[in-house]
């Protein structure tokens, strides 16, 4: 895997004129935030070696190079699912490359069903923490250069940048809500029991991804921050048929918000 993983890195810096100190993970319908980039190099996910491709809509599969507030970032247009048939490895393959292309910090986004009774859709939800429920990244022969075999999650998700995003959106007008996001397997929406469960064991949205990518973030010993949108309820009496496209729909309406502060947070950290 190691191996596997300085081969792309070195093809990707042939592509590329700068490091890159910060990552960035764009979910469903968020890959706007592109917009904001001054762009140096765009790479398509098919044309880099050994990366997976993305198979879902409202991924593009591209991996954005450039200045964003003011640092060098490298973007992730478009994620891994567990769901599309990769293996964890493959899912979180981006991560350890551009924790070997050189990010110090790891941004991530989604778009997730609110179990919380006081959440509305379009909500921007900063995650404190997670509950994953699909299978760890980290199962199998562990790589010592990565990290330890038995890496703390105690603190998954930074608190000086949880603190910092809340500042900034206080200062911006902002309304931010904070809470635990669960992973699960996908590709189907949950069913109104699933969200029961989920709300009684301590979530406040579910979706299908980011923890995975977390968790080996934090086993690089990169300190990670991530938000999502709220894009649909699964609250008694709020539950209604639910789609992708409407997924879309709203995470692209809402992901303007969650854009001025990403950008923020990364010209202040």
């Amino acid at each position: 895997m190691l191996e596997i993983i300085k081969d792309t890195v070195s093809y990707i810096k042939t592509h590329i004129q700068v490091e890159p100190e910060i990552g960035i993970v764009l979910g469903t319908g968020l890959g706007g935030l592109v917009k904001e980039i001054d762009i140096q190099t765009s790479l398509s996910y098919e044309k880099i070696p050994n990366f997976p491709v993305s198979t879902v809509e409202g991924h593009s599969g591209k991996l954005i190079f450039g200045k964003l507030g003011g640092k060098n970032v490298v973007a992730m247009q478009g994620r891994f699912h567990y769901y599309e048939g990769y293996d964890m490895d493959q899912v979180v393959f981006p991560i350890r490359v551009m924790k070997y292309l050189g990010i110090k910090t790891l941004f991530l986004s989604n778009a997730s069903g609110g179990v919380n009774p006081d959440f509305e859709i379009g909500d921007l939800m900063i995650i404190t923490d997670h509950i994953c429920l699909v299978p760890n990244p980290l199962i199998g022969k562990n790589e010592p250069e990565f990290g330890t075999r038995f890496p703390d999650m105690s603190e998954a998700y930074d608190k000086n940048l949880i603190a910092k995003a809340k500042q900034i959106a206080q200062k911006l007008g902002i309304k931010v809500t904070q809470g635990v996001y669960t992973a699960t397997t996908g590709p189907t929406f949950e069913t109104p029991s699933e969200y029961k469960y989920f709300r009684i064991i301590g979530s406040d949205t579910v979706g299908m991804s980011t923890a995975p990518e977390v968790i080996t973030a934090r086993h690089l010993g990169l300190p990670c921050f991530a938000m999502s949108i709220i894009t649909d309820l699964g609250v008694p009496g709020k539950i209604v048929e639910v789609t992708h496209e409407e997924v879309q729909k709203v995470a692209s309406a809402a992901e303007s918000k969650m854009t001025q502060i990403f950008k923020q947070m990364i010209a202040e950290i």
